[in-house]
């Protein structure tokens, strides 16, 4: 029997479905984290009789046909890009982005990774990194006995030093964007891969064209809604038993006719 086939896939899609609603409520509170979507379409479809096909000698063209579905199955797992809230933090190293664009970081292998979370820090070196020790780019370095740091909307990085009355720039911070951001390669720990499918990074000064303007002391909230995720959650709950109903009436069905008696 077809059904038991098509409610297996619909069972399977939304369990897929809830595992993508888990991950994002476990990172509600993921600095720049942005939730996902799933996107369903159906399976391929077996014509018992094909619209517009003839049912005459004479001509006749049938009006819908007889087409039986085989159900679903996933289609692709999206990001939301949508601008999550500035959280502020106190913290002069912390920067969010408000607006397009990511932070670049060098990763130990010597590859270039994208971010949104902006919770940096510094290293025994004073160069600025990520919470997992890794460098961004481009490298900027605090020097030794720095007692303020003042981050620009443009990314201008200057500090002042013990003695010195005028401030000292020490770098300024770039951004990288990409025509196609749902094309990224998630690789944990927020950092992103570009990949063929996102296109080549375009790397610029913050607050320019194309690019967002950062907030130095704030970091970026995840844009994860806990309601409209436990909405969602509930339908896809629903929908899975639903679909288990259909499994446990078509097997009582085959129970009927494998009791029939000639």
């Amino acid at each position: 029997m077809m059904a038991l086939r098509t409610a297996a896939t619909g069972m399977a899609a939304q369990q897929l479905n809830v595992e993508v609603i888990s991950n994002n409520i476990a990172n509600m509170n993921t600095v720049g984290y942005k939730k996902q979507r799933a996107e369903f379409s159906d399976l391929l479809y077996q014509d018992i009789v094909r619209p517009g096909s003839q049912s005459s000698d004479s001509g006749t063209i049938v009006p819908t046909g007889i087409q039986i579905g085989a159900g679903v199955k996933a289609g692709s797992v999206y990001r939301i890009r949508t601008q999550g809230s500035p959280t502020s933090t106190g913290n002069s190293l912390d920067i969010a982005i408000n607006g397009n664009g990511f932070f670049q970081v060098l990763l130990p292998s010597g590859e270039t990774a994208y971010t949104r979370a902006g919770n940096f820090s510094q290293n025994a070196q004073g160069q600025i990194v990520t919470q997992d020790g890794y460098t961004i780019i481009p490298q900027i370095t605090i020097p030794s006995g720095a007692t303020n740091i003042t981050i620009s909307a443009a990314g201008q990085v200057q500090v002042t030093q013990a003695g010195a009355t005028a401030p000292t720039t020490v770098g300024t911070l770039t951004l990288a964007s990409f025509l196609n951001e749902a094309g990224l390669e998630a690789t944990g720990n927020n950092l992103f891969m570009e990949t063929s499918a996102s296109g080549a990074a375009t790397v610029g000064v913050p607050n320019a064209a194309g690019m967002g303007a950062l907030m130095q002391g704030y970091t970026e909230a995840s844009n994860v809604d806990s309601v409209s995720e436990v909405s969602a959650l509930i339908v896809a709950q629903r929908a899975y038993e639903m679909n288990s109903k259909v499994v446990t009436t078509a097997d009582q069905m085959l129970s009927t006719t494998s009791t029939m008696k000639t």
